[in-house]
């Protein structure tokens, strides 16, 4: 997210330092850009899902885009009630998601589906990880924010890829009970794209 020394920040008496305000406040703004455009892609697929399933995956669509739109509140009031500014602009959304471009050329449910899918398991990842940056930073409330949205998030990519199972597929494990080397370098250079924007 963009750099918040050029971003207001207001008096405020609550007990967090500047500094660990400013860090949480780029962390919020960062998952701001991503909700408000995941809102609208699913919005994309309310609006023009077309075939069979049309009129159940039309009010699905509608539901999980009301959703979101409380995310979006819930993680811009948590900037300002830090003293800082949120940053919810269609613009910013789009020069900040982590999200891909949404396929405009989807048109049955099962495409909508596993493009929005595949969109919410991405943002479900990111969750995951501001939970972690901010409980570090030593910000439980925000990180319990994010928690909130995390499992909301993860019932909705369940009710999507309920669609598209059909029989169960055995998973090989290979012990790790950590995190892999790749999501934590991921998450490194979120985290660095984040500070040096």
């Amino acid at each position: 997210m963009g750099s918040n020394g050029n971003q207001p920040f207001y008096s405020t008496q609550i007990d967090l330092s500047i500094d660990l305000r400013t860090q949480v406040v780029s962390i919020l703004n960062h998952a701001l850009a991503s909700t408000l455009d995941l809102k609208t892609q699913v919005k994309q697929a309310h609006w023009n899902v077309k075939g069979m399933d049309f009129y159940q995956l039309h009010e699905l669509f509608d539901d999980m885009a009301s959703e979101l739109e409380e995310f979006v509140d819930m993680i811009a009031e948590r900037v300002t009630a830090l003293g800082g500014t949120a940053l919810g602009t269609a613009r910013l959304a789009v020069a900040n998601s982590i999200l891909e471009e949404y396929p405009l050329e989807a048109i049955e449910g099962k495409d909508h589906i596993v493009a929005l899918a595949e969109r919410y398991a991405a943002y479900g990842k990111l969750v995951r990880d501001d939970i972690d940056e901010t409980d570090d930073l030593g910000d439980a409330d925000t990180a319990d924010l994010f928690t909130e949205v995390s499992r909301a998030i993860d019932k909705r990519l369940w009710f999507l890829e309920a669609h598209l199972q059909t029989a169960p597929v055995l998973l090989e494990t290979n012990g790790s009970a950590g995190k892999s080397d790749a999501d934590k370098a991921a998450k490194k250079m979120a985290k660095a794209k984040r500070g040096a924007k």
